[in-house]
């Protein structure tokens, strides 16, 4: 194969009966599907980044640590699907249908919750942001941040970044709720010495993160 020639990740789905599937640390960036069934189907640990599922069904569907970014999911259907530590940043809401959805730690970003059907905007388990936070943080911490994004795996990955370039706050938030600050900054490092392989949610990150403090390394 060229190797200048682009491999695409995305699922590619119109009318279609895909139920049961397992898509499971899948990049499924700018995905396309219109009117398909997902019932039942795993979608933990993916990147849906400019994702369009418009009018799709994804009953019972598992989102844990999914990152849906710049989507549309228009008219689509979540009915008793479970999202966990899934961020949503700039998702079209629009008539999406959350009928017995169960949500645990989710992050709503630049996203228009009140668009959306049956949504309990109340709920305990999640966090609503109007626009990027910003967080006080150490010149080592910022730091270990910029250089953990001049690796080219963790540039192409966006999980530390914006698209404007910025820090992503919410993904900083969301390590520092899991280690502390000394171990981020060594931690980040690492990665930024480390990674070699591509990746597409931060979950990957806090995956190498929690191996090097399994090692005592951090």
């Amino acid at each position: 194969m060229n190797n200048t020639q682009k491999i695409e990740t995305g699922l590619k789905y119109n009318k279609a009966k895909k139920m049961d599937k397992n898509f499971m640390y899948q990049d499924l960036k700018r995905s396309n599907c219109y009117n398909t069934d997902f019932s039942n189907s795993n979608f933990n640990f993916t990147s849906l980044r400019g994702a369009h599922f418009k009018s799709c069904n994804f009953y019972g569907c598992t989102f844990k640590s999914a990152e849906i970014i710049g989507a549309n999911l228009k008219r689509s259907k979540f009915k008793n699907a479970k999202f966990e530590n899934t961020i949503f940043e700039g998702v079209n809401l629009e008539e999406v249908d959350f009928s017995g959805t169960k949500f645990k730690n989710v992050i709503f970003l630049n996203t228009d919750i009140t668009k959306a059907k049956n949504f309990d905007i109340n709920s305990p388990q999640i966090k609503v942001f109007k626009a990027m936070p910003v967080i006080e943080m150490s010149e080592r911490l910022e730091n270990a941040i910029k250089f953990a994004m001049e690796n080219k795996y963790v540039k192409k990955s966006r999980t530390l970044d914006t698209k404007d370039g910025g820090i992503n706050y919410i993904s900083i938030m969301i390590l520092l709720e899991k280690f502390k600050e000394k171990q981020l900054i060594d931690g980040l490092t690492l990665i930024g010495e480390r990674i070699d392989k591509e990746f597409c949610t931060l979950s990957y990150i806090m995956k190498n993160l929690e191996v090097y403090k399994s090692e005592g390394i951090l």
